[in-house]
Formats: structure tokens, sequence, C-alpha cells
């Protein structure tokens, strides 16, 4: 009987560990949530994260010059067992999957190493900052496109 409490004490308590280890999902990320923008004379890129909800968060974006839309993306980072998984929609080009590797506090890279590119993907903010970039190998070379990006207000707040 007692290597049966034990047993069943040990299951209980690897399954209350396992759903430590999952708790946070895509919660994890609720510091990317807001409305970001990173402007300078050539082009303004903003991008707009909705609060985590329903095991996803969705982002947007779009890039302009002067008054012209050169460039917008959807985005639905979802939860897809213990990793969080990137799904980009760019404006002209075909939906691209990227699984995250790293998360630490607020902090994250995604990765598809057989994606053209990039095959990496990561935000990392230090208060109104928040620094976003592509990286990999573009035609055999070593490639990292920066976004640093500062808080702004949403529209309508």
């Amino acid at each position: 009987m007692a290597t049966g409490l034990l047993v069943i004490a040990a299951a209980v308590m690897g399954s209350a560990a396992g759903a430590s280890a999952s708790t946070g999902g895509v919660q994890r990320l609720a510091w990317l949530q807001g409305c970001w923008e990173a402007a300078s004379d050539e082009r303004t890129v903003e991008e707009q994260w909705m609060a985590p909800r329903g095991d996803s968060m969705v982002g947007s974006s779009r890039t302009v010059r002067g008054d012209a839309l050169v460039a917008y993306e959807l985005v639905v980072i979802s939860e897809r067992g213990d990793r969080l998984v990137y799904q980009a929609h760019p404006s002209g080009q075909p939906s691209a999957e990227f699984v995250s590797t790293v998360i630490e506090g607020e902090s994250i890279v995604f990765e598809n190493p057989g994606h053209d590119f990039p095959q990496r993907i990561g935000y990392r903010r230090r208060g109104t900052e928040l620094l976003a970039w592509i990286e990999g190998s573009d035609r055999g070379q070593s490639r990292r496109i920066e976004f640093p990006y500062t808080r702004v207000r949403c529209p309508g707040d």
C-alpha cells in the first residue's frame, strides 16, 4: 500500500511539475503588448501587439515611406506544446512559421533553419524600448536587420 501511495504521489507531483513548466505559455510575452514605432527620415515602421488571450497574441506591422505603404505583416504567436510559434504572414510573400528557442525575461528568439531569410526573429524589451531583429544567411552572406522601436501611444488611447 505504501508503494501504491508513493506511485500516486509521484504521479501527482510529476503532473503538477509539468503544469508549472508550461504555465505561462504566451502570457510570458505580455511585455510585448502595445504599440511600438521606429521612425527615420527614410521610413516609419509601426508594430502593434494585442494582449495575450486565447493562448495567442496577434500583432500587425506596417512600413511607410512618405505617404506610401511599402510593406505590412500580420503575425500570430500561439502555443504548441511547451514552445511558442511565430506565424508570419508578410505582404507579397508566403507565410512562414518560426519556433521559440530562447525565452528569457523580456527577450525571445524564434527560429526556422529551413526558411530562406530570415532564419531567426527576435525581440528584446528594455523599459520603453524594444529591439526587434531578423537575421540569418541570405545568399551565403550572414545578415542582420534591426528595428529599434520606442513605445508610443496606441491609436484611440
